[in-house]
């Protein structure tokens, strides 16, 4: 097997012509996907950067691997749920470990180990290629080294090469001399100026009011990115600047199947083409974070195009991204480790079979602590910690009419919001009779004040920010919330 594995950070499906976006932002992974396998219900189990990539490499929930935030204990891989002896077993049962069971030549090219500390990450790979700026680099930095790695392996069989861009992630940092590729191209119809009007009302890190967390500064050097959501000329900026860097990263991605093509292998690799998370741009108030338990933060695309597969099949089933691993075993003839909580889908791949499950629990401790449940046609959000949004305990969404989630119908369904807390109650259950030492890592997170991006910021905000703009009622909102939070 040859296999060209594209991760690219904070990837949404909905903006890329595959999936259905008007704008041309992605021709080069469009025409991959003709003759592919293409994933519509694919989700993180953990978002975001750190835990998703974290259960990727485990085959684990982070509910197991007590991986689920940025920072504080919540943040560190449990040793207590690896197979400890002289080593864990990350060398053989991981992302790269299942390539090393095969003698498989392998290469990752990605800053993220060290952007997050997360060393784990790099376990079982034979090469690890660091350039050194710890996510704010940009394609033209990570694909000449991916071409180079491409022609080293030329008239190789058995090679794995991993490559991790970050152009979509914020801040929107695509050069200006790449120009403004969709300045004539009308906006998502439902980004509109009375959602500016409302959202701007929202008590909200990255909010309309707050795009940079909780500031409404220009970063120096990215002049992509907006400060605020105004009006519809901010709105403007912030999409195209999300857009511009996919097809900023579509265009390198190109350059890469131009070398498979002068190999004359462009049809005997196997390319898989994913993300770590999606991103919020507007969905629950929230603009350029990837900072909820929801659709848009946990749905990421997943294409499959390799010899003998289905061409232009869709599989609209329920499935988690650490499913991958059990899937490249099986299509490896890999060992398989038994503490996975994976599924395999190879027979997707193979024979169009339908591999997904009923619900899938997708969660989020980094920005907000929240787990949510996703069936069927709905989304329901438990949120344990808001991360000062005032969300509700109990949200649901009806995704099939409502797919931007901007009502809340879980006080006229209350039978639904019943069977999803019921779902989540066995998730739990299940995953806590796993453990070795059973211990839900989120009341760790809740007992440290909260998620990392917003532990200790709450009083700067409600004085620096909340009250300053007249927002006062919020600002009280939040005091009663959060009693211990305020010195």
């Amino acid at each position: 097997m040859k296999l060209l594995f594209i991760d690219v950070d904070s990837l949404r499906p909905d903006h890329l012509g595959c999936y259905g976006y008007k704008r041309n932002t992605s021709p080069v992974i469009d025409k991959i996907a003709e003759k592919s396998v293409r994933f519509t219900n694919y989700y993180t189990s953990d978002a975001p950067c750190l835990p998703s990539r974290t259960a990727l490499t485990t085959g684990k929930m982070g509910i197991r691997t007590g991986l689920i935030n940025h920072g504080g204990e919540a943040s560190k891989l449990r040793v207590s749920e690896q197979d400890l002896d002289f080593k864990d077993n990350l060398d053989r049962f991981s992302f790269a470990g299942i390539f090393r069971q095969k003698h498989m030549d392998t290469t990752l090219i990605s800053t993220f180990p060290e952007r997050h500390s997360a060393w784990h990450f790099n376990a079982g790979w034979n090469q690890v290629i660091n350039v050194g700026k710890l996510g704010d680099e940009i394609a033209s930095d990570i694909t000449p080294l991916a071409i180079e790695k491409l022609k080293q392996k030329e008239g190789q069989d058995d090679w794995v090469l991993y490559v991790n861009y970050w152009d979509p992630h914020t801040p929107y940092r695509t050069p200006e001399s790449y120009g403004e590729p969709f300045e004539n191209d009308p906006l998502p119809s439902w980004l509109t100026e009375e959602k500016i009007k409302e959202d701007r009302k929202l008590v909200d890190p990255h909010s309309a009011r707050e795009v940079d967390m909780f500031w409404n500064r220009l970063i120096p050097g990215v002049p992509r990115h907006p400060a605020e959501i105004k009006d519809m000329n901010d709105m403007r900026m912030l999409i195209d600047g999300y857009d511009t860097g996919i097809r900023y990263m579509d265009d390198h991605l190109g350059m890469l199947m131009e070398e498979l093509e002068r190999q004359g292998i462009e049809d005997d690799v196997m390319i898989i083409i994913t993300g770590d998370h999606g991103e919020n741009l507007g969905e629950l108030g929230i603009y350029a974070e990837h900072g909820t338990a929801d659709k848009y933060t946990c749905n990421v695309p997943l294409i499959i195009k390799m010899p003998g597969s289905k061409e232009g099949h869709v599989d609209n089933e329920l499935h988690y991204s650490l499913d991958v691993l059990p899937t490249l075993c099986d299509l490896l003839g890999a060992r398989k480790s038994d503490d996975w909580d994976g599924q395999s889908y190879a027979s997707t791949l193979t024979e169009g079979k339908d591999n997904g499950r009923d619900y899938l629990v997708i969660s989020q401790n980094a920005h907000v602590c929240q787990r949510s449940v996703r069936f069927d046609n709905w989304l329901y959000i438990r949120t344990y910690h808001d991360g000062y949004h005032l969300f509700d305990k109990h949200q649901l969404y009806d995704l099939k009419t409502d797919p931007h989630e901007t009502t809340d119908l879980s006080d006229e369904h209350p039978e639904v919001v019943k069977e999803a807390i019921e779902t989540l109650a066995t998730w739990h259950d299940e995953m806590m009779s796993k453990m070795n030492v059973p211990h839900d890592p989120m009341w760790t997170v809740l007992k440290e004040g909260g998620p990392y991006h917003a532990n200790g910021h709450l009083e700067m905000y409600i004085n620096e920010r909340l009250i300053p703009t007249g927002r006062t009622e919020a600002a009280e909102k939040l005091r009663e919330r959060h009693p211990h939070e305020i010195k």
